[in-house]
């Protein structure tokens, strides 16, 4: 693969410094990427990889939900294709919200609390011990999602204080976290080349 087609989801959320990382990780593997911002539908079945940022969850389901971009994200899961879902997006793709107010995809058969880190003011940063990473990644916590409930086929690859906050579900990795928010791309690393790289040797 000479170039990666990444859609980010950018409805809401901080799309420019995922699109960053994803274009270091790739660059790190030798590959140019190519970023779609994804505010309508029609896009996503081009992508071969998705990103859906953080943002406010009621806000992004909605609007999902409208434009009809969230069958096309199921049917890019159902193929197998690699996504990141980070804080309010996984509160999103997770398979219940514990809140009518969001609808969500089931993507990630977890149950998560929204702002269960607490408000705004009571963000921080946290060395964190991922499964497949051979150093802590800087963790930044914004109003985190909390990870309360995970299924039976979910793999928990990072927890802070006992909690799950890192999660792969097949194709899709979920943080609790913003990965996005510091120069260390590891984890967009994870999420897509790991799973790219697998695809390929299938």
């Amino acid at each position: 693969m000479d170039t990666l087609r990444a859609g980010v989801v950018a409805v809401q959320g901080d799309v420019s410094e995922h699109a960053d990382a994803i274009e270091r990780a790739a660059e790190a593997h030798g590959v140019a990427a190519e970023i779609v911002e994804i505010r309508s539908a029609g896009l996503v079945p081009d992508c071969d990889v998705l990103l859906m940022p953080g943002g406010e969850s009621t806000t992004i389901s909605r609007l999902l939900a409208r434009e009809g971009i969230d069958e096309e994200i199921g049917a890019h899961v159902a193929a197998g294709k690699p996504v990141l879902a980070t804080c309010a997006g996984l509160i999103v793709a997770s398979s219940d919200a514990k809140d009518d107010r969001v609808e969500t995809l089931d993507l990630v058969d977890v149950t998560v609390d929204r702002n269960a880190f607490g408000r705004q003011v009571d963000s921080f940063e946290a060395p964190l011990d991922v499964e497949g990473l051979d150093s802590p990644f800087p963790a930044v916590f914004i109003r985190a999602p909390l990870i309360d409930d995970v299924g039976d086929g979910v793999e928990v690859l990072a927890e802070w204080d006992g909690t799950p906050v890192a999660v792969r579900d097949g194709p899709v990795v979920g943080t609790s976290f913003h990965p996005e928010l510091t120069a260390d791309s590891r984890i967009h690393d994870l999420a897509f080349f790991d799973e790219l790289e697998v695809e390929a040797q299938a």
